[in-house]
């Protein structure tokens, strides 16, 4: 579970289906990304951290399990 990702959507108020939207998938994909049963790509990783969380790095974002701080 991609944890940090998880917890800073919901800071945000970022749903699912916003970063379904940018890239151009279902919310269900996205879901499964998450959960990490499947994969975001680099460039999927980047358009998320740029779009959405750019004062975070893109490594703490998509780092499986939890961790402190992301700045």
């Amino acid at each position: 579970m991609l944890w940090n990702l998880k917890a800073e959507m919901a800071r945000r108020s970022v749903k699912c289906i916003d970063l379904a939207n940018l890239l151009g998938v279902r919310p269900a994909t996205i879901s499964l990304k998450i959960g990490c049963k499947s994969q975001f790509t680099f460039e999927e990783a980047q358009r998320i951290q740029k779009s959405y969380f750019p004062d975070l790095e893109l490594q703490y974002l998509f780092k499986e399990g939890r961790e402190e701080n992301g700045k």
